[in-house]
């Protein structure tokens, strides 16, 4: 199924395509979520408009990956994962959450991108446990938001330790 055939949150779970590439669809959805964070951090510059953007996401986030799982599953696209890699909206929160409130910097975003991929690749427990154990839209969200939080409790004790 195409991008153009398919129903327009697909759009959104799928990273606007990003998470079709057939290289780590992942990170490459992680990549596609810059430009929102850039929005939000260097435009818009609200700690209270990020939030509310980030809360929207993860709030809308189990429905919008679980529905498009299932209808990617029954769709004989070939995706049969409970969490089909080519969904990338939870990196979307993931990215968005480690830098949440951590004021902007070229290598705040480069550490905070590599610290989220680093732990949602690797999945030590208990992000291993939650995406083995916990299906459907919210697995697949939560694993993400999982991995965040370690990344940005990193992330902020470098900014403290000043190392960035």
């Amino acid at each position: 199924m195409s991008m153009h055939s398919r129903p327009w949150y697909h759009w959104l779970a799928l990273g606007g395509g990003s998470g079709l590439s057939p290289v780590l669809p992942g990170t490459m959805g992680t990549i596609a979520a810059i430009p929102l964070y850039l929005l939000l951090a260097l435009v818009v510059q609200n700690n209270v408009v990020y939030t509310l953007v980030l809360v929207a996401i993860i709030a809308v986030g189990p429905w919008l990956c679980g529905q498009t799982a299932r209808e990617m599953q029954n769709s004989g696209s070939g995706m049969r994962a409970l969490d089909p890699p080519a969904i990338v909206w939870d990196e979307w929160a993931g990215l968005l959450l480690t830098l949440w409130l951590v004021p902007f910097g070229w290598w705040t975003l480069l550490v905070g991108f590599l610290l989220f991929r680093f732990f949602d690749m690797l999945k030590p427990w208990p992000i291993s446990w939650l995406d083995k154990h916990i299906h459907g839209g919210t697995g697949i969200m939560l694993d993400d938001i999982a991995a965040a939080i370690p990344a940005l409790i990193l992330l902020r004790l470098m900014l403290w330790a000043g190392w960035l």
